[in-house]
C-alpha cells in the first residue's frame, strides 16, 4: 500500500473509533513529531528562525 492510501485508511479508522484515548494518542504522537524538528536545528539555524520572529513581531519587512 503506497502512502497516501496509509493516510487514508488511518483517517477512517479515527473517523470510526470513538474512544477518546485513541484520540488523543494519535494527537500527542503528531504534536511530538513536530516539536521534534526544532530539536533537529542547529543552533544557527535556531537564532535565525529567532531573528526572523522577533523582526516579523516589529513588522520589519523580511525581503525573501
Amino acid at each position: 500500500m503506497d502512502l497516501q492510501s496509509e493516510k487514508l485508511e488511518l483517517i477512517k479508522m479515527l473517523l470510526k473509533t470513538n474512544d477518546k484515548v485513541i484520540i488523543e494518542a494519535v494527537k500527542n504522537i503528531l504534536k511530538s513529531e513536530k516539536k521534534d524538528v526544532w530539536k533537529q536545528l542547529s543552533p544557527e539555524q535556531k537564532e535565525q528562525i529567532d531573528l526572523g520572529i522577533q523582526e516579523a513581531n516589529r513588522g520589519d519587512q523580511v525581503d525573501l
